[in-house]
């Protein structure tokens, strides 16, 4: 397989390592033709985008698109699902700078409601040690997925498994009908190969990502790579990759 993008990176915006430049001159020397620069949404406690940075870094990307005519540079953002609602932390004010939007569930962003807040936490925690909440805290955490697919035109899930437990099969099939894609994180590990084999039963689209955090890892996707060959997925159904 040979990468031609790398969609999920991060950069100083939010705890990335390196500044948008950096991440792009990586790209640049692995020889990928599209990278995408999303770090966090907003809400996230410790590390999320702040929301007067976007701008700038919407001009820092446009700039760096008129400079190099070798690769082509998307701007995004990876939000939080907020909610079981569905709700991101992305709204209409931030998607007008985005080329690209990524949605997955993180520990550390700020939930909607005191509700979101027990179950995000509460639940899941618990889950884990009872399997009775862990089969609920399932159910809740896919369906907010599924909201999100359905109310937000969301190009790529991160890492699905990675935060929270989820339905893979129910997930796939709410992604394939939105053209949503899955991510196969080469950092995070998910999605795993059994999880990719489920997926697959769906008519869903894949994407491989580093999910890099210094410019040394854009375009590491050796991982990810060697998860979908091991579940036989084929190149067709990657995105970013080709024969």
């Amino acid at each position: 397989m040979k990468i031609i993008g790398d969609f999920h990176t991060h950069t100083v915006y939010s705890h990335g390592k390196g500044t948008i430049r950096q991440n792009v001159e990586s790209a640049r020397k692995k020889g990928l033709k599209e990278i995408a620069i999303c770090d966090h949404g907003p809400s996230h406690m410790g590390f999320g985008v702040k929301r007067e940075n976007l701008k700038r870094m919407r001009e820092e990307v446009d700039r760096l698109n008129s400079i190099y005519n070798d690769i082509k540079i998307l701007l995004g953002v990876e939000a939080n699902i907020i909610s079981y609602e569905g709700d991101i932390d992305v709204d209409d004010d931030i998607m007008k700078y985005l080329d690209i939007l990524l949605v997955g569930f993180h520990f550390g962003a700020k939930p909607a409601s005191i509700s979101d807040a027990l179950k995000l936490y509460g639940m899941n925690y618990a889950g884990k040690i009872i399997p009775s909440i862990g089969k609920t805290a399932r159910y809740y955490n896919t369906q907010a997925l599924v909201n999100a697919i359905n109310r937000y035109n969301i190009d790529l899930i991160t890492h699905p498994g990675a935060k929270v437990d989820i339905d893979t099969r129910k997930l796939a099939k709410a992604a394939a009908k939105r053209k949503t894609a899955l991510e196969i994180n080469a950092s995070h590990g998910q999605l795993t190969v059994e999880y990719i084999k489920i997926a697959m039963k769906e008519d869903v689209k894949f994407i491989i990502s580093s999910d890099a955090h210094r410019p040394e890892d854009v375009g590491n996707l050796d991982e990810g790579i060697k998860r979908a060959k091991e579940a036989g997925l084929s190149v067709d159904r990657i995105i970013n990759v080709t024969d």
